[in-house]
Parts: C-alpha cells; sequence; structure tokens
C-alpha cells in the first residue's frame, strides 16, 4: 500500500517536472508572460497619470478622485489578460502543431493526469506571473496617483491586488483547457481572442445584455480585483466563484476530449 503510493507520488512528480522542462523550453513563454507583465504595467503608470490629472483639474488637488484607485492600477489589465490567454492557449496547442503530443501521451498512458499536471504547472506559472504583475502595477499606480493613492491596509485592497493575479492565472488554465478541446491554436485563439477583447465588452456596456454578461468567464473574474462594488454587478467572491466554475469545466471538457479522441 504504501510503495503504491510512493509510486504515484513519483509518477506525478515525473510528469509535473516533465511538463515544466516543456513549458521552459518553449520560446513563446517567456514572450507571452513577459507581455503580460509590461503591458499591464506600462498602461496602469497611463491610466494612473490620466487620472490624477482629471481628478486635479476637476477637484483640486487633494480631493478624492472618482471611481477605485486601486482598479485604476489594473486598466491594463484589459490587454495583460489577452497575453495570459494566448499563454494558455499555447501551452497546449503547440504540442499538437508540433507532434509532441503523440510522445506525451505515450510516456503518460493516462490522459486526465497528464492534462492535470500541465494545468497545475501552467497556472502555477501563470499565478506567480500574475501576482509580480498585479502587484507592481498597483505600486505603480498608487505612486503615480499621489494624494489620490490608497494603502494595502485599507480595506478590502490586499484582496484586490491579490485577486487580480489570481484572476489572470485562471483565465490562462481557462485557455488551456478550451485550447485541449479545440486542438488548433488558430481556433482557439480565433475564438477566445475576439470573446475577451470585443463581445464580452460590448455585451457588458450594453443594458439589454449586461445581467447575462456579467456571468462570463473574464467580466465575473474580474470583480476581485475591485475594492468598490458597482451597482448591480456580482460581489468579488461571487464573480471569483464563477470563473473558477468556469475553468474548472473547461479542464474537464479538456480531459473528456483528450480522452475520447486520439493524438491526430
Amino acid at each position: 500500500m504504501t510503495t503504491t503510493m510512493t509510486t504515484g507520488r513519483g509518477k506525478v512528480t515525473a510528469v509535473l517536472l516533465s511538463e515544466l522542462t516543456k513549458l521552459r523550453t518553449v520560446r513563446s513563454t517567456a514572450w507571452t508572460l513577459f507581455s503580460a507583465f509590461a503591458v499591464t504595467v506600462l498602461l496602469a503608470l497611463c491610466f494612473s497619470l490620466l487620472s490624477r490629472y482629471a481628478s486635479g483639474q476637476s477637484s483640486g488637488e487633494g480631493a478624492s478622485p472618482a471611481g477605485d484607485p486601486v482598479f485604476t492600477s489594473f486598466a491594463g489589465m484589459v490587454l495583460g489578460q489577452l497575453a495570459m490567454v494566448v499563454f494558455g492557449v499555447l501551452a497546449v496547442s503547440g504540442e499538437y502543431s508540433s507532434g509532441l503530443i503523440s510522445t506525451s501521451l505515450h510516456a503518460v498512458p493516462r490522459r486526465g493526469l497528464l492534462l492535470g499536471c500541465k494545468a497545475a504547472v501552467v497556472g502555477g506559472t501563470a499565478l506567480l506571473t500574475g501576482q509580480v504583475t498585479s502587484f507592481t502595477s498597483y505600486a505603480v499606480g498608487q505612486v503615480t496617483l499621489g494624494p489620490y493613492s490608497t494603502s494595502l491596509g485599507e480595506p478590502g485592497v490586499l484582496r484586490a491586488v491579490f485577486g487580480a493575479g489570481l484572476y489572470m492565472a485562471l483565465l490562462a488554465v481557462f485557455a488551456m483547457g478550451a485550447a485541449t478541446v479545440l486542438r488548433s491554436p488558430l481556433l482557439a485563439l480565433g475564438l477566445l481572442m475576439p470573446f475577451f477583447f470585443l463581445v464580452s465588452p460590448i455585451l457588458g456596456s450594453l443594458p439589454k445584455t449586461r445581467t447575462v454578461a456579467q456571468y462570463f468567464p473574464d467580466s465575473a473574474g474580474i470583480r476581485i480585483a475591485q475594492v468598490e462594488k458597482l451597482p448591480g454587478a456580482l460581489g468579488p467572491w461571487s464573480g471569483l466563484g464563477i470563473l473558477v466554475l468556469w475553468t474548472a469545466v473547461s479542464v474537464a471538457l479538456g480531459v473528456v476530449a483528450l480522452r475520447s479522441r486520439d493524438a491526430r
């Protein structure tokens, strides 16, 4: 019994290390993660400068700015999250386009284990990048906002900053699951990028579709990064819970697709 458990843990560890090695050796990994960081932080600086200027013009120095100063720091996440989606897609679809998936399935016949370990590696890497990105964006934004800034000790601020990084990681895993189902990187990106960049924001801004759109993965999950709750909007934890559910369903469908089809 003990030997079997040890062997099982050893197998999981070996698969995790294998997935980590594959991820590290793909050139696109570093570029997509760096893009997520750079775009989010740069836009945090730009939007915070604009917010500080607008607040100073409208109400004078020392007054409270309109809106959420923490979420102002995350304005660049609209584009940064797209880089995370690309990261999640390429982590899976690259194996299909290169033919490496056949080798992976031969080495790890248990396909649920293979995808589970891949999700853990992709999620862990994305979480680390997301946390570095969110805390850096927050710091840059608050320094730029100056008298209109807030601190991590204020209610809900630390939760929002940590939640922003968690949000980015969950989107990467969600995209990974979708890419496993679709296989093709062009098809996966062709569906996910317009959805997150166009469809979801547009439907979320229209009164007749806003109620439904708030349950989309990005619209729901981003609530965890907001300190101030908007009227009629989901709360931070309920929004995060919906994103977790979307992610779990995406990975589960990926497992089903991986088990029901061959490597071609």
